[in-house]
């Protein structure tokens, strides 16, 4: 129905379908989880004006996703989160982004995110966190970079530190971690402390907390 240029999506139903579809994208199904891309894509084209600010927020929350998922193995899903990567950068009236989608330089697209906001970084890196498990070494690589980009936002903030042992913690749990990825994992325990340092916290991070984590 929405492949019609004339049916709008109501300002009711856009947020709701939208909100669907981002849980649809880390569908094991590559068909579905395609699928579900370029509608998030047609409900941003299609929805009436009326709902375009409810949508907003939504569309924030894929941003992130989407960025790993132009990194997938499978070059229909790659090209997808791309395709609609650039739609919600249209959508946000974020012409600068556009422009940097349309470049593939996507790692400045996400450095410029987190640079804007940096109180959200936190909640950027618990979305990055279940990818360190995925089976595709290319999504494993993305999020572990993203982390790093994310972690440097979070220095001196208190209470974050957690957020980075649990991160460490779930990336040694890959047996055969991509070579690439070693020395980026070796930096976090030099960074959880240098965070546990800049946070003004009265109680340093122990060697075997490091270690344990």
């Amino acid at each position: 129905m929405l492949q019609h240029k004339d049916i709008l999506v109501s300002s009711t139903t856009a947020p709701k379908l939208a909100e669907a579809l981002l849980l649809l994208f880390d569908h094991d199904n590559s068909h579905v989880q395609l699928l579900s891309i370029q509608l998030f894509c047609k409900v941003m084209e299609l929805v009436a004006d009326e709902g375009k600010k409810p949508l907003e927020t939504i569309v924030n929350k894929s941003l992130y996703i989407l960025l790993i998922y132009c990194h997938d193995e499978n070059r229909n899903v790659a090209k997808a989160s791309r395709e609609t990567l650039h739609c919600a950068a249209k959508f946000l009236n974020r012409r600068d982004l556009e422009q940097l989608v349309e470049k593939e330089n996507l790692w400045k697209f996400a450095e410029v995110l987190l640079a804007e906001d940096k109180s959200r970084a936190a909640e950027h890196l618990r979305q990055a966190l279940p990818y360190l498990q995925s089976p595709q070494e290319p999504l494993r690589e993305a999020a572990v970079r993203f982390m790093g980009m994310a972690e440097r936002s979070l220095r001196g903030q208190r209470g974050k530190l957690q957020l980075i042992c649990e991160a460490l913690q779930a990336r040694r749990q890959d047996a055969s971690p991509p070579c690439s990825n070693l020395e980026n994992q070796a930096q976090f325990p030099q960074r959880a402390k240098e965070l546990g340092t800049s946070s003004g916290s009265s109680e340093p991070v122990s060697q075997e907390h490091t270690r344990r984590h």
